[in-house]
């Protein structure tokens, strides 16, 4: 799936092998026999290939987690791989290309192969190009896909290693991570099969995500990205349910949730970034910004408004009072000046009109978001917008997608410019090795407005020896263009 600038991949999951040293206690050995080794069995490698936005990467690791527990290991390369698994994106007609085209480079590379995720609703698609596929799972079928990987390559018992304690097993995390509150969607937009393919809204219990996320904040994260299909919507289907959590009540409800996620601390006694995404501008959206201006929340809004011309909200039958948008827009920015907006929209939807896009544009340019994505419309199969009349040219969503890119990269550009001057906290993502010259060192960081892979970065010069991916500090913003700053640690 191709977003304006996204920066999007297919790595391979690579985790690090255990290593066993047995010891053998008691055994009276004569000096001169033979000591025989005992021989460990090699554990069946799995290669992985993850697809799509963050969700489809929670149920990567997800299964992954639970095959190193059955006591798989990991491969890096095709070649190394008794399996390969493939986890698909499902959404738009592009992403489901980039998904076969995953596919058939793991059947040419290996041969052995599982497809799941959201692809995997349209079996018959997969198996009519790639016949020899081994299996094909849904999205967030995690007992499908781990039983399939078992049916393919079976483990192997080995009764020297037990991998997972009585308590479980949990990886380490990476200095973020990605904290899913609840799966499936209850809005029916009409460009969107989502809930065809997720189902309807099902929330997790409140104090088993809050016990997840201090879990993953005393393993070491010091960002959590809380996603879903919908955040807003957080508990409806359980009627905003009360569980008890460190002796207080907490309502299954996303301000309950933010306040209560604001109150965790790391190690080092900070509170941890934590990002909203997916927040459609409901009423008690509202509530969550004085958190922000607390320091509870990353002052940070993902919001998919995805058009702002009234007729174009129509037809995707989204929320359409933009004017109101606008208002929240203003009084959010009175509340927490630095807040900042990122949202994704669709051009060339069915019916969009010249005017329509200008309306779309002069938004735009009034909202001033901050991040903004664009995807040109794709008919998606059982999509209800595929019936619809109006049909925009592929030449015309090009030409509006240039537009609109160009629209916000000017808008980014001036609101980071702002920037130059401040001092800004950052979070340290990579390190560079030190300069051949003289020895500096280089460093990627993110602000708070900076969400990891999909926004921008904050590139920094002369970072001091030790540094490492997680650490928070302050930065001086020396420079900026249209989408990354550049600074130096103060």
């Amino acid at each position: 799936m191709k977003e304006g600038r996204a920066r999007n991949g297919a790595p391979f999951v690579i985790f690090a092998a255990d290593l066993l040293l047995a010891v053998t206690f008691g055994a009276k050995i004569p000096m001169c026999a033979p000591i025989m080794a005992t021989k460990i069995p090699e554990a069946p490698k799995v290669g992985m290939v993850s697809l799509g936005c963050p969700k489809n990467l929670v149920d990567s690791e997800r299964i992954l987690t639970k095959l190193r527990s059955d006591g798989y290991q990991m491969s890096a390369d095709y070649a190394g791989a008794d399996v390969v698994l493939v986890n698909t994106c499902g959404f738009l007609d592009s992403a489901k290309e980039e998904s076969l085209e995953a596919i058939g480079e793991a059947i040419a590379e290996n041969g052995r192969v599982i497809v799941t995720g959201c692809m995997g609703d349209e079996a018959d698609v997969i198996r009519a190009k790639f016949p020899q596929v081994l299996a094909v799972t849904g999205a967030h079928q995690y007992e499908q896909v781990v039983n399939a990987v078992h049916d393919a390559s079976p483990p192997i018992p080995n009764a020297f290693v037990d991998l997972v304690p009585e308590g479980g097993l949990k990886l380490t995390p990476r200095h973020y991570s990605y904290l899913k509150i609840s799966e499936g969607c209850n809005h029916r937009c009409s460009f969107c099969i989502i809930p065809s393919i997720r189902g309807d809204l099902v929330s997790r219990r409140v104090d088993a995500v809050l016990r997840e996320a201090e879990k993953l904040v005393h393993a070491g994260t010091k960002e959590l990205l809380v996603i879903s299909q919908d955040t807003s919507a957080y508990g409806v289907d359980t009627r905003h349910e009360t569980r008890n959590w460190k002796g207080r009540d907490v309502r299954a409800h996303m301000t309950d949730l933010a306040r209560e996620l604001g109150q965790l601390r790391t190690a080092e006694g900070r509170a941890p970034w934590v990002r909203l995404h997916y927040v459609y501008p409901y009423p008690h959206v509202d509530h969550v910004i004085p958190l922000m201006a607390e320091g509870l929340l990353t002052p940070y809004l993902d919001i998919p408004f995805q058009h702002a011309a009234p007729s174009v909200l129509k037809a995707m039958k989204r929320p359409a009072n933009e004017a109101k948008v606008l208002d929240r827009i203003r009084k959010w920015r009175d509340i927490c000046p630095d807040i900042a907006i990122r949202s994704s929209f669709v051009v060339g939807f069915p019916g969009e009109t010249e005017a329509d896009f200008q309306y779309l544009l002069d938004w735009l340019e009034e909202a001033q978001l901050d991040r903004v994505g664009a995807f040109r419309f794709e008919p998606v199969e059982g999509a209800a917008a595929n019936d619809l009349p109006g049909a925009v040219p592929e030449e015309v969503k090009e030409e509006r997608y240039q537009r609109i890119m160009e629209k916000t990269a000017a808008i980014s550009a001036a609101k980071l410019q702002a920037k130059v001057g401040r001092i800004l906290p950052v979070i340290l993502d990579e390190v560079g090795e030190p300069d051949e010259e003289d020895g500096s060192i280089g460093a990627t960081a993110r602000s708070q407005a900076d969400a990891p892979e999909i926004d921008g970065n904050v590139f920094l010069r002369d970072v001091s020896e030790g540094r490492k991916a997680g650490d928070m500090f302050d930065v001086l913003v020396e420079d900026a263009d249209e989408h990354d700053l550049y600074g130096v640690p103060v």
